[in-house]
């Protein structure tokens, strides 16, 4: 019987169930657990709490959630693979291991992938011309002052593989990319060549399937009436085979379902150009995947092609661009649209009328087909309305003074305006992403190991 390498993901985002992962380790079964916590917003925040305590900028849930499984990892043997490490995975690793100590778990190795911050190289980049224009504008990033907050590139899978290639029960990584996480463990187990384009092609579409956890078992599904137990979903397996071809599964037991349309809808998650899907490991091509339904809660996948990476990595960057300001209100009654958008006028003319103006504004009507405008029938006179109304300006003060308007429209508007229980709406940064893409040879990862 040919090798089978079964690969769990519990965590589809930074927030995702603090239980799934749990239960994935309890049933195992797997020989793997990935966790995926990075969005591009994420690794701002990271580095933002690092400048404040250099002993963090990692997915500190991470931790807790270790805490409540290593003894049974090492019982198990399933080893894992995160990028949990965001912004600091030295720092995410000596507190794993603390826990280890504590829990009396012994021999834990757990390696660490560095490399992939680039922030304090960016007057490296510029003094060599580096451009680092932006995908979207063309603007090159050093083309006007800018407050950068991070600067993460996505890593060659071939980082993580080095990692387990050094026996390490825990891989910590910064920002990879998501699929990468089920990809590593599929090389380091088979071997793959690194120029095995329809392979890695096949283990990176099999981590795009798996990167949002239960998004290809049920979750946000669209025909969702058809998911029995969603409560209590099971987070996705997949069972891969030496020759790229795998089956999407779940846990016996568990509520979800997993159908040859669950699978499909991940699979166009996120899609741009699906002939050409970009990774730093190979270039996949979704319209040659093979779906059929293979039993029970089992897709088989297969007919997977690739085709050379490209000469570049892309780069993730966030920088701050001004400030933000939201709040809510409920209107309620009859004419409850129409007076809405009375308050909405209200507070944008008393502002005005204070002298102040702002670069944005937004007011949503909440109840009216705000989501779905032009796609499902407005009701005539709803009940009622939540008002959301924003504003965006560089200046901090005047994004403040906003937050002052809303509570006088209880008093001070049309009849029916409730739900003012939150506080005043304070200004927030805003955290802006910066795409762009720099050559490979200017990027080096470490590994590095330390056992409990």
């Amino acid at each position: 019987m040919s090798k089978l390498v079964r690969i769990a993901n519990g965590q589809g985002f930074w927030g995702d169930s603090i239980d799934a992962p749990v239960r994935l380790v309890e049933a195992g079964g797997i020989d793997y657990l990935t966790l995926d916590y990075l969005a591009e917003v994420t690794l701002s925040i990271m580095q933002k709490q690092r400048r404040k305590n250099p002993k963090l900028g990692y997915a500190t849930d991470f931790v807790d959630l270790m805490r409540r499984v290593l003894p049974l990892l090492k019982e198990k043997g399933i080893r894992v693979v995160a990028n949990a490490g965001g912004v600091n995975p030295e720092a995410c690793r000596s507190a794993v291991l603390a826990v280890a100590r504590e829990l009396g778990v012994q021999d834990l190795k757990i390696a660490t992938v560095t490399g992939d911050d680039v922030l304090a190289r960016l007057p490296e980049f510029q003094a060599a011309g580096l451009k680092l224009a932006n995908m979207d504008t063309g603007e090159g990033l050093f083309d006007a002052p800018r407050e950068i907050l991070s600067a993460n590139v996505y890593l060659q899978t071939q980082a993580m593989v080095e990692a387990l290639d050094t026996g390490a029960d825990i891989v910590l990584t910064g920002r990879c990319t998501d699929p990468g996480l089920t990809l590593a463990p599929l090389i380091h187990e088979f071997r793959w060549d690194a120029e095995d384009w329809d392979r890695l092609a096949a283990g990176t579409i099999a981590g795009h399937i798996l990167e949002c956890g239960a998004q290809c078992t049920g979750g946000n599904f669209s025909r969702w009436w058809e998911v029995p137990e969603l409560w209590k979903v099971g987070y996705p397996i997949a069972e891969c085979s030496e020759d790229g071809t795998f089956v999407i599964t779940k846990h016996a037991g568990t509520g979800g379902l997993v159908s040859v349309d669950t699978v499909s809808e991940q699979l166009v998650y996120e899609m741009g150009d699906p002939q050409n899907y970009l990774t730093p490991d190979v270039v996949a091509d979704f319209t040659s995947v093979r779906l059929e339904q293979a039993g029970p809660d089992r897709v088989r996948v297969w007919g997977i092609q690739g085709r050379p990476r490209t000469p570049f990595l892309k780069v993730s960057g966030a920088y701050l661009k001004g400030h933000k300001a939201t709040g809510q209100l409920v209107i309620s009654g009859p004419r409850a649209l129409e007076k809405a958008r009375l308050c909405a006028d209200i507070v944008w003319q008393r502002l005005k009328a204070a002298g102040f103006e702002y670069e944005h504004t937004d007011a949503e009507y909440l109840g009216s087909s705000t989501v779905h405008a032009g796609i499902a029938p407005a009701p005539e006179d709803p009940a009622e309305i939540v008002l959301r109304l924003s504003v965006k300006d560089g200046d901090r003060a005047k994004v403040e003074r906003f937050g002052r308007e809303l509570a006088p429209l209880v008093t001070a508007g049309p009849a029916g305006v409730t739900g003012f229980a939150g506080g005043r709406p304070k200004a927030q940064e805003i955290v802006a992403y910066w795409p762009a893409l720099l050559p490979r040879e200017w990027v080096h990862w470490q590994v590095s190991t330390e056992v409990s």
